[in-house]
């Protein structure tokens, strides 16, 4: 079909904001392009918050035909965690039709150039981002995140996540020139001169495999950071979460129509119940990348399997705060608490273990027992989520049954700080809404009643359950902590210290294990949270993920230059 969006056209309108992107990743200061207020939205094409519930409304029960090749059934199925159910159904796919189509587009893809790609994936993300209200919907009744957080980390923070990989993907590919003039003297014989050319050229097909808890959020670095480097992108979401990747697919299929690219360079691959297609489609000779955010068990697998890929994997890890001193002590409690509750501990990045010398931690207010940090600690979280309105708005809702299951399970595993309790949702009455429990353990005691202490806090147990663990001094809190990282991984770790030998014991630990390091939040930026364009996500150095989000080395092995020289 004719473009209907030149190249200049595109140019025009986006390459302001990716050299804003480009300078952003080079100093790390704060910025994005992308409101997080909910009332930003409503001028200049993008949906207001009326509009969007309203599209996402009109979405349920409907089939989302994205005009695929090789569709060969309907499939769906999703339920809210809300307790509503979607009812839309998505193309499933022959992928012995759908490979070799996507294929069959790359090579003008490739052609097109480092900025033309760029510019394709700056008006998707644009196009994505005058629907975040829509998106905000389709993620949180996919998640269980409540609204704001969905509107927020679905949204304009995934987009960012998004536009971050643009950046780096662009920097990489532009770091070779196109062509150079090459002379060599030869003394008194005529200098040898030769033309070269220099062409990023994709791998071949990437498959994005999504996840339950933030599709969008954890689906968007690879989806873009593999499609502007040239490759064509399958994406194929958790069966649970669906609908925003669908969406989003069909965002770029539209642009890439557009701009004069066969949108066969996009496609889904939902999924039939049970089917469990990520392992089939993950060894195809013709997929070349993975970008994978899920369990340990499904990343170690790829890793291991999936050989002719380079396979990018978040998996899990037990993250750990070490509580040793504070100057500010209702100032870390207050974090803690927020940090722990956010989306009912179902983040990567939230703490499990706390690690609290037995004989207890210096304050401004006077030493403060092991007991008494517990128990002001669920106190905390206690006054946090008093009010079931705004635990709602924090907790949003238990994302599946076993993330439920373990919560209840881990009241057996120690003496119990926090209980966690119901909380009804009025607006959704079938929603399962739990506040976080507390376990007290022992980092020296090898057994609690017939229980295994390590066996605990030494295995990640995903979801809204933390372990206060008692050690013997700092110095044991610095060595669990090294351990920890290095047999299970941590995407994040934090310390509360006013002690330089700790501080630096801490950081050389974190510096030694590849983890990275939060020191003594007490204010409005808590552990599990990463702002794009200035903090790296993961490390890519422990056994939580073998890459970061974003920087260099996540985008700079999707393609090979090829040179061609006269």
């Amino acid at each position: 079909m004719a473009a209907e969006l030149t190249a200049h056209e595109l140019t025009a309108q986006h390459r302001p904001t990716l050299d804003q992107a480009l300078e952003a990743i080079r100093t790390r200061a704060y910025w994005s392009p992308h409101p997080e207020h909910p009332k930003a939205y409503g001028e200049n094409g993008s949906l207001s918050m009326a509009e969007g519930k309203a599209a996402f409304d009109a979405l349920l029960g409907s089939r989302l035909d994205l005009g695929q090749p090789g569709t060969d059934d309907w499939v769906g199925g999703e339920t809210s965690p809300y307790g509503i159910e979607l009812g839309v159904t998505y193309p499933h796919a022959d992928v012995d039709v759908l490979l070799p189509a996507m294929r069959a587009g790359q090579r003008a893809w490739r052609d097109a150039g480092a900025e033309t790609r760029a510019m394709v994936c700056l008006e998707i993300l644009k196009r994505i981002a005058d629907r975040t209200h829509e998106f905000a919907h389709a993620v949180m009744h996919t998640s269980g995140q409540a609204f704001m957080m969905a509107f927020q980390a679905g949204g304009p923070h995934a987009q960012d996540r998004g536009l971050e990989a643009v950046a780096y993907a662009y920097a990489e590919q532009v770091r070779t020139p196109d062509t150079a003039e090459w002379t060599k003297p030869q003394g008194k014989r005529d200098p040898l001169a030769m033309t070269k050319q220099f062409t990023p050229v994709p791998r071949g097909i990437a498959l994005v495999i999504g996840c339950n808890t933030f599709p969008t959020w954890n689906g968007y670095p690879g989806l873009f950071a593999s499609l502007a480097t040239g490759n064509a992108v399958l994406v194929k979401p958790h069966p649970r979460a669906v609908l925003p990747l669908a969406l989003t697919v069909q965002v770029a299929r539209e642009v890439l129509a557009e701009a004069g690219f066969d949108p066969n360079l996009v496609a889904l691959a939902a999924e039939r119940p049970g089917e469990g297609i990520a392992k089939t489609l993950a060894v195809r000779p013709e997929i070349r990348i993975i970008d994978y955010t899920g369990s340990t068990a499904f990343g170690d697998w790829l890793e291991t399997h999936a050989r002719q890929a380079q396979v990018y994997t978040e998996k899990a890890g037990v993250n750990t705060v070490i509580v040793e001193s504070t100057d500010d002590y209702k100032g870390m409690l207050s974090n803690l608490a927020f940090s722990l509750s956010l989306y009912s501990g179902q983040m990567c990045t939230t703490p499990q273990n706390l690690l609290i010398p037995r004989d207890g931690i210096r304050t401004e207010e006077g030493s403060k027992s092991y007991d008494e940090v517990v128990a002001d600690l669920a106190r905390s979280v206690d006054g946090l989520l008093g009010d079931d309105a705004r635990a709602n708005g924090l907790l949003g809702a238990i994302v599946n049954p076993d993330v439920k299951a373990r919560l209840e399970a881990a009241a057996g595993l120690g003496e119990v700080a926090l209980a966690s309790r119901e909380v009804g949702n009025p607006e959704f009455p079938d929603a399962v809404v739990r506040t976080p429990v507390i376990v007290k353990l022992d980092g020296a005691r090898k057994y609690w009643e017939g229980a295994d202490d390590e066996a605990a806090y030494m295995n990640e147990c995903f979801g809204p359950v933390s372990f206060a663990v008692a050690v013997d001094s700092a110095g044991d809190a610095v060595e669990l902590l090294r351990r920890t990282v290095r047999e299970k991984g941590a995407m994040t770790v934090g310390a509360y210290t006013t002690d330089e030998v700790v501080e630096e014991a801490v950081r050389e630990a974190c510096l030694e294990e590849c983890a990275q390091l939060s020191l003594n939040l007490t204010g409005g930026v808590y552990v599990n949270q990463t702002a794009a364009f200035s903090d790296f996500h993961g490390s890519g150095g422990n056994p939580a993920a073998n890459a970061a989000l974003c920087d260099g080395g996540f985008v700079a092995n999707r393609f090979r230059v090829v040179e061609v020289r006269r």
